[in-house]
């Protein structure tokens, strides 16, 4: 075990006063104090654990005895240096028994005998320094000579060895796991006893211990020792499904989805991009930290810009900012918040040879799916459903399982129900299942899956269940050809529309991260204008500046004269946020502008100048915004300059658009 050397005493000079010998002394009973207090290990290794444990009791007693003794009056160095040895045994039998108790059940069982080692090296070292205590030099009393003694007879009696069942216990585990990889279902009762023993007795136990075991998998660097914690892992969801399936909550929560009672997120831990807590938070290029998820997601649906600055993205690579995820997950612990990261689930799934986790991936599923097809009430198949959505949740293994277990069938006849939870654990699971690039071609192509989630999207029984529709769609998207054919969808642009005009926050910024994405088809960016997408998008600057702007942004890059007539009204809008917007509003305010000036003409920049104070506001954005805010800012003054000197010259262009059959001309192209 390491001991930080700021939890060790400091080191005694040879000559210093019996006062120091003294504080050292006490340092040195208080950390014994702590140990002996500790309990054993209830589930594996109780007798070692219990064992040490009461020799740390009896060194207890013999350290209040010496500072309690008068006719000790000095300490010689000899005993000074077994003082501070004996600080660091304590520190490492308390770190050991802690991070036993506190550790993975199923991983510190299958571990046993090296743990056992342990316990018997740290008990022979505390051996050690009682036999070499200088007793008789400290002219002790014949009481503390007899503790002393007595912890020699302890110490000499211990030998590293495992409890018979313990051992029993682990054989009964590993046969378990070698039946699953040999793809036959293990005995549910034996099962049973089996957590039981190791005082796992409800799903949220079980899902203690998989979060446990998967950061197991993060700390490992042995090949073999991931592979076996990962079958651990199998094993475990394998049995909180059957084994406790029927006591798990009907819904789970998504992070973003709270209210006034719910736990705030500090803004530095949410992702500018989701705005959910970031789980695996990396830096791109530009220097902005996003979550993995999200960046990953946003740069293969074809993006080349960093989303909160603009910039071109020199390279895809992203850097792991450790420093934000370990305050993210103190944070998480603080807050009894489940912490999952992707790190771990990439780790996890790197394992793709392991058969037993992939064969108690398939038993699970099978399990699940034949469970929710046989139930005789709505609320019992919300049960069931609920973890094909928490597993969905896990890994690209467990997705691609439940496709292929024809999970996307049984799901389609959960979207309908008037069950609040059970439509929205059965959209959700889609949404989950989407993730992964396979599943968005079954998801496309089986009969009445998109049919089902547009529906939800329309008309869902919450809110919650329409957002999480509309982030189906999003993830959909991200494959080129999928996103023109949603576009052509009269449904699909009228449910993000009216989503993003009326649902709560959360659910607009679902339906707007949509509608983004598929504004990059010039197709449906006419449908889009349609429906009135800019009037749409007005309206949401005021609550949501940033998600606003930057869909009309993306709508009047790419929706020519009808979108830039259509926006004619929101300038001085967008030149309110470009005065007091964030800096990533600030710039799509700019860019927005320019372009609207670009294409409009002599009207718009006419409309634009008369604002007071407009170039004051964009030599602020020049001097303090963001590198492409400060670009666009500084084309848009160019742009005002030209117009005061009446420089249209050769740079006129003419727009024509065509109305009940009469040609209308409008305005100039300014250079930029």
């Amino acid at each position: 075990m390491v001991v930080s050397p700021e939890t060790l005493p400091p080191k005694k000079k040879r000559t210093s006063s019996m006062s120091s010998d003294k504080r050292l002394l006490r340092s040195l009973l208080l950390r014994s104090r702590e140990t002996s207090c500790l309990n054993p290990i209830p589930f594996v290794l109780n007798r070692n654990s219990n064992s040490i444990i009461r020799k740390t009791k009896l060194s207890t007693l013999l350290l209040e005895d010496l500072i309690a003794d008068p006719d000790v009056t000095c300490f010689p160095a000899s005993a000074v240096l077994c003082f501070e040895e004996l600080f660091i045994v304590l520190q490492s039998v308390k770190t050991l028994i802690e991070d036993c108790c506190n550790g993975s059940k199923l991983w510190l069982l299958i571990q046993q005998q090296s743990v056992a080692n342990k316990f018997h090296e740290l008990t022979v070292e505390l051996s050690t320094l009682i036999d070499i205590f200088p007793v008789k030099e400290m002219n002790l009393s014949q009481d503390i000579e007899e503790i002393v003694n007595l912890i020699r007879k302890q110490c000499s009696k211990t030998v590293a060895s495992v409890d018979e069942k313990d051992i029993n216990l682990r054989a009964d585990v590993l046969q378990k796991l070698d039946r699953i990889k040999s793809e036959i279902v293990p005995q549910q009762s034996k099962l049973k006893e089996i957590f039981t023993r190791l005082q796992m007795n409800d799903s949220a136990s079980c899902t203690d211990e998989i979060q446990i075991l998967e950061e197991e998998v993060r700390n490992q660097d042995d090949e073999k020792s991931k592979a076996e914690i990962v079958s651990l892992i199998g094993l475990v969801r394998y049995a909180k499904c059957v084994l406790y399936g029927e006591s798990s909550p009907g819904i789970i929560p998504r992070q973003k989805k709270s209210n006034s009672t719910d736990i705030t997120i500090p803004a530095d831990f949410r992702c500018p991009i989701s705005l959910d807590l970031m789980r695996e938070p990396v830096v791109a290029s530009t220097g902005q930290t996003y979550d993995r998820a999200s960046i990953n997601l946003w740069i293969e649906s074809g993006h080349t810009t960093c989303p909160k600055t603009g910039q071109t993205l020199d390279h895809a690579e992203m850097i792991p900012n450790y420093a934000l995820r370990n305050l993210i997950v103190m944070w998480c612990r603080e807050h009894r918040i489940p912490f999952e990261s992707t790190e771990i689930k990439e780790n996890v799934n790197a394992v793709t040879t392991n058969k037993t986790l992939i064969e108690a991936t398939k038993m699970t599923v099978s399990f699940l799916i034949e469970k929710a097809r046989a139930s005789r009430s709505l609320e019992m198949a919300n049960r069931f459903v609920s973890e094909l959505r928490a597993l969905a949740k896990t890994d690209s293994n467990s997705r691609a399982c439940i496709a292929e277990a024809d999970g996307l069938p049984l799901l389609v006849k959960f979207l309908g129900s008037e069950h609040p939870n059970l439509q929205v654990n059965a959209v959700t699971t889609i949404l989950n299942l989407s993730i992964l690039e396979g599943n968005k071609t079954k998801i496309m192509e089986t009969d009445g899956v998109l049919n089902g989630v547009i529906e939800v999207l329309r008309t869902g029984v919450t809110w919650e269940a329409k957002g999480n529709a509309a982030a189906t769609i999003f993830s959909l998207t991200g494959v080129h050809a999928y996103r023109k054919k949603l576009g052509r969808k009269t449904r699909v642009i009228k449910g993000l529309m009216e989503l993003a005009k009326d649902g709560p926050i959360s659910s607009k910024r679902d339906a707007l991260v949509a509608i983004l994405n598929l504004a990059g088809d010039r197709e449906t960016v006419g449908k889009l204008l349609e429906v009135g997408v800019v009037e749409m998008a007005s309206e949401v600057m005021d609550g949501l500046p940033e998600e606003g702007v930057t869909v009309l942004e993306a709508v009047v890059k790419k929706g020519g004269l009808a979108a830039i007539t259509a926006a004619f009204h929101v300038i001085r809008k967008l030149v309110t946020i470009l005065r007091e917007g964030t800096e990533r509003a600030q710039e799509s305010a700019a860019a927005t502008l320019v372009n609207i000036c670009r294409k409009g003409g002599l009207e718009i920049v006419s409309e634009l100048a008369a604002i007071p104070g407009i170039e004051r506001v964009i030599w602020e954005v020049m001097g303090m915004g963001t590198g492409r805010g400060r670009r666009k800012a500084a084309t848009l003054l160019r742009i005002l300059r030209r117009w005061a000197a009446g420089l249209y010259g050769n740079a006129t262009a003419a727009y024509t658009t065509t109305n009940a059959g009469s040609t209308t001309t409008m305005g100039v192209v300014l250079p930029g």
